[in-house]
C-alpha cells in the first residue's frame, strides 16, 4: 500500500474506527472495499429498469 500522510484530525478519526487491534492499513483496506461496494451497487441499481 503507498504511504500516504493525513492530517491529526483524519488521523483521530481513523483511530477511532479501529477495532480489536486492527492496523490502519487493514482499516483503510476495508473502508476501500465498503467503498468500492456501494459504488458498484449505485452502478448496478441504474441499469434496473
Amino acid at each position: 500500500m503507498p504511504e500516504i500522510e493525513v492530517s491529526e484530525e483524519t488521523l483521530e478519526r481513523l483511530e477511532s474506527l479501529r477495532e480489536n487491534g486492527e492496523s490502519h492499513d487493514e482499516l483503510i483496506a476495508e473502508l476501500i472495499n465498503i467503498y468500492e461496494a456501494e459504488e458498484l451497487t449505485m452502478f448496478r441499481s441504474g441499469d434496473v429498469p
